[in-house]
């Protein structure tokens, strides 16, 4: 995993996981509040594979935003300007969570530009009766609140120490604790404490996160996703706290030309497991 940045329109960070250099071009597009580590379990199995990237989106990770926006929107354009200037070609995009909601805009607006999506619990509408956690839902209440959500994210980043953060984060992203790796839990804290510096965590995060709750539900999202016409792979957990697999299903019915897989995870099956994704990634691409 060798870590790069480039310039543009300002500092951006990713990595290259290598493979063959007559392979497809893949790239890792995490979630919200996550990073290139999202991927630092799932990249490796496809590396014989594929070329793999992960970008950390503007806000995330280890690019600051520098002045830019941090909106799904925002990201999309610059995921579309990494794969014109980095990657220079066609690529398979492979999302999770916002990440999967980043690829399937850029993917609307550059068609020419992605080869086909693997979407590993993206984010999806909310599905009719689809119950929504308890947790989640107070969440992502207290961030919509214009004032209230910084001031409640300035006191958590200030207050809680970074291990309680990280094992709280992946313990809501899990469907069993037991299986997160203590790698995963070493190489998360290693890099928040990283990003202790960087200016507008907060607000970075927020931008993000009242992005993706304005245009998750809306009519134009669900048309962007009627009309790609790359092929896509969606793969889901069933036991996921964030995105209901009810919304899944929902969505995997509506749209039944889609490749579609259900996993025994949560919400990140690439990180809880990565095999049994690269087990359902694999045979797809080959098909592309």
């Amino acid at each position: 995993m060798n870590s790069h940045t480039v310039d543009l329109a300002g500092p951006v960070h990713y990595v290259d996981f290598g493979g063959p250099a007559d392979g497809p071009a893949v790239v890792y597009v995490h979630g919200l509040g996550g990073s290139h580590l999202n991927w630092s379990r799932l990249a490796p199995l496809l590396a014989d594979q594929v070329r793999g990237y992960a970008l950390d989106l503007a806000g995330f990770g280890l690019t600051e935003p520098c002045g830019r926006r941090t909106s799904v929107g925002a990201n999309a354009e610059l995921l579309l300007r990494f794969l014109d200037e980095v990657v220079r070609e066609p690529a398979v995009l492979v999302g999770n969570s916002m990440g999967g909601m980043v690829s399937i805009l850029a993917a609307a607006q550059g068609p020419d530009k992605v080869r086909g999506l693997a979407l590993v619990d993206p984010t999806l509408p909310l599905a009719p009766g689809a119950r929504v956690d308890p947790v989640v839902r107070k969440q992502f209440a207290v961030h919509a609140v214009p004032g209230l959500g910084e001031w409640s994210l300035r006191r958590r980043l200030a207050r809680v120490p970074v291990r309680d953060r990280v094992g709280y984060t992946l313990a809501l992203c899990f469907s069993d604790p037991a299986r997160i790796p203590p790698e995963t839990v070493t190489a998360g804290i290693a890099l928040e404490e990283r990003r202790a510096t960087q200016p507008r965590r907060a607000e970075s995060y927020l931008e993000a996160a009242r992005s993706i709750l304005r245009g998750v539900g809306r009519p134009e999202h669900r048309r962007r996703m009627a009309g790609l016409t790359q092929p896509v792979l969606l793969v889901h957990g069933v036991h996921d706290r964030l995105v209901p697999i009810a919304s899944a299903r929902a969505t995997a019915a509506t749209h039944p030309q889609w490749t579609y897989a259900e996993l025994d995870a949560g919400h990140t099956p690439q990180i809880e497991v990565p095999e049994q994704v690269a087990a359902e990634i694999r045979p797809w691409l080959a098909g592309l």
